[in-house]
């Protein structure tokens, strides 16, 4: 099988391990709150811009690399004015990583009555607490884990 994101520029931190890897690619601040505002509707340039507050130049870089490494792809608005950022497969494939980022956050990070952004469903529902599972569709955690390191 074929990597989906572009990564023969790429030189990893540790090769055989897939969170180092997705971090090699989308790990620092910038691109992650990117990320998440294409999965908000963020598309054009100043939408980025005024959603982050990142700098010009360093939003320019994160999103061309971005763009190369198959996160997200460039295409012509319907207007045919100017160029917007969408989404590819792979980058909407980030969703849940997103989604765990904000449940982390929202534990972790709030005081209870702390005021926060909430991500809802299409009815306005909140979403359920991810939680890994086995083959069996059974819940667990890390201490039903291991990482099997190539030999």
């Amino acid at each position: 099988m074929k990597p989906v994101v572009h990564v023969d520029d790429v030189t990893w931190t540790d090769p055989t391990c897939p969170v180092a890897r997705t971090l090699d690619l989308v790990g620092d601040r910038w691109s992650l709150l990117i990320i998440r505002d294409a999965m908000d509707n963020a598309r054009s340039f100043t939408d980025f811009q005024h959603r982050t507050g990142v700098a010009r130049n360093i939003l320019t870089d994160r999103l061309r690399r971005l763009v190369e490494h198959g996160i997200l792809t460039r295409e012509t608005a319907a207007s045919g004015r100017r160029q917007i950022y969408v989404l590819t497969d792979a980058g909407r494939d980030l969703f849940t990583v997103i989604v765990a980022m904000r449940q982390w956050g929202e534990r972790h990070t709030f005081a209870d009555e702390e005021p926060r952004s909430v991500l809802v469903d299409e009815n306005g529902g909140t979403l359920d607490e991810l939680h890994p599972t086995d083959s069996h569709g059974h819940r667990i955690d890390i201490d039903a884990t291991t990482v099997r390191r190539p030999t």
